[in-house]
Formats: C-alpha cells, structure tokens, sequence
C-alpha cells in the first residue's frame, strides 16, 4: 500500500520521477530495520525499489550509497543496480535504484562471481581511500586518503573503530596496546599490491541474483582497498563456495598465505559489529589477537 510510505518521501520521489503522486500504484515492504525502510514502488513508469530513512541519525548516507553504487556500476565488471536519484525531504532521505527481478541462479553462478569480483578488483587508483567517506551498516566509514595499505588499515579502519568501541565502553582500555603490539607486525604479515575497487560490505546479505540468473552486488561501502580484505569478509558469514574463490584465484591469483591472512583484514568489520552488537563478536577480535600475538 502507498499508504505505508511517509507522504514527504513519495513527493521527493514523484519530483525526481516528474510525475505526480497520483501515478504511484503500490508499495510492498521487502527489506527494513534499524537503519533503512525499504521495498519495491509500482508506478506508472514501472518498478523501482525505494529505501529511506532518518535523514539527521544517518547524514548524507544516500549521497555516498548513490556515489559509491555508480562508481561500482561504471566498471561494468558485475551487475550493479542502477541509481535513479536520491534526495531528502526532512526528517527523510531517500534512494531509488533499479527494481532487479530476482531468477534462479544459473549453471556456474559461483564461477562467474569470481571472475567478476576480480574483474571488478583489476580497476585501481593511485592510493588507499576514496574521495568521500561513506558508510558501513549504520556507522560512519572515513576514506582519507593514504599512499600504504597499512597506514590506511590503521588509521582509518581499525584505529577509528577501536576509539569508537572504548569510548563507548564496549571493551577495556587495555585492546589499545594489544591492537598497537599488533600494528607492529603487520608490515610482515600483509603483502603490497595496488589499491583496488573494493564493494567494502561483502558478506552473502548483499549478493542477489538478477532476472537473468548472475550474480549482483548491492548496499555497498565501496573504498579502494587490499583486495585480500573483500575476499576475506566473504568468509566472516558464510555463503559463499569453493568454487567462488577457486574462480576468483585463477582470474586474479591471489599471493600466497592469503587463508592466513583472512583473520586480520575481518578485524574491521568485528570491529564493527563490536560497536553495532557487543556480545560474541568481542571474544572473536580476541581471539583473532591471540593468534598473532
């Protein structure tokens, strides 16, 4: 029903659509939650999915969603939805995508996810960062820009997120020294490559399939990163096969001790989780500290 969604958001909508509000047909709910209503919108133009939100708890969230999607989308590596537009009508924000019909999966879909996440990852840029921060589930995700991989793994992932999780008082003071005996090692442990096109939250919830049965990726927090820490946050839930990675290996051969080195890009989103949910995800980072103590 049209009904569910908040007047000031179908008119943002009707505006950025040039039609009135009179040619919405329907709305039905397909995901929300904490941070985000969303679902498919039937009009007179056709389907679109629509998502909003609390345009002052989560500032210019859209804005970056929009700009990161169609960074993604520009690559022409995997499926991408495609931006219609995003605005905001206090006290909501809004984006419109491209509706995708979701089909059955076709023969090889985990092989052709491979080979296209590591196409996308072929596309690179001269530092660690990107031109705009964004975000990662309902937190903030900065980007400044860094000319090594590490520095920018310290100072804009980990580092912001351990600062996040102490103030808060999610965990003791004592993760600094443990997370800075760390750092020290690092230098040994991560290799060097060139900065990649990253998706940035790439966990199963944001891989659908589209109408024609391949893979699509969706709700980015998009950065150019280590590739290693894509592929390694694909393994932190679960979801994805064998044959995804033994695909994504042969395209793009990955340097040797990766499976190894899986634990410590997944601090980042743990980290992340500590300060959305607390609970397990505190013994796991310790756990992952333990190991390269």
């Amino acid at each position: 029903m049209i009904s569910r969604v908040p007047v000031n958001v179908l008119e943002g909508v009707g505006e950025l659509l040039k039609i009135p509000v009179s040619s919405f047909l329907d709305f039905s709910f397909i995901s929300g939650g904490c941070i985000n209503e969303g679902g498919q919108l039937k009009t007179s133009l056709g389907k679109f999915f629509l998502k909003w939100n609390n345009d002052k708890k989560f500032p210019g969230m859209f804005e970056a969603e929009s700009r990161g999607l169609k960074l993604l989308r520009k690559q022409q590596a995997i499926k991408i939805p495609d931006v219609i537009g995003n605005g905001t009508r206090s006290p909501h924000q809004f984006l419109l995508l491209e509706f995708i019909e979701q089909k059955t999966q076709i023969k090889n879909y985990s092989q052709h996810l491979g080979q296209r996440l590591a196409a996308l990852h072929r596309c690179t840029a001269p530092s660690f960062g990107l031109d705009h921060n964004n975000y990662i589930g309902s937190l903030q995700q900065f980007n400044q820009f860094h000319s090594s991989w590490i520095d920018f793994f310290i100072n804009q992932r980990l580092n912001i997120q351990l600062k996040f999780a102490i103030d808060n008082g999610r965990v003791s003071p004592d993760w600094i020294q443990k997370f800075q005996s760390l750092y020290l090692k690092l230098p040994s442990l991560l290799p060097q490559e060139k900065p990649c096109l990253l998706h940035g939250d790439l966990w199963s919830g944001n891989l659908i399939t589209d109408d024609k049965g391949e893979p699509c990726l969706i709700d980015p927090a998009v950065y150019y990163g280590n590739r290693e820490s894509d592929l390694a946050m694909t393994k932190l839930f679960g979801g994805f096969d064998e044959e995804f990675y033994g695909s994504y290996d042969e395209t793009f051969p990955l340097q040797s001790g990766y499976q190894k080195r899986a634990d410590l890009y997944n601090l980042y989103p743990l980290l992340v989780h500590v300060n959305l949910f607390g609970g397990s995800y505190i013994h796991s980072v310790e756990t992952i500290l333990r190991a390269f103590k």
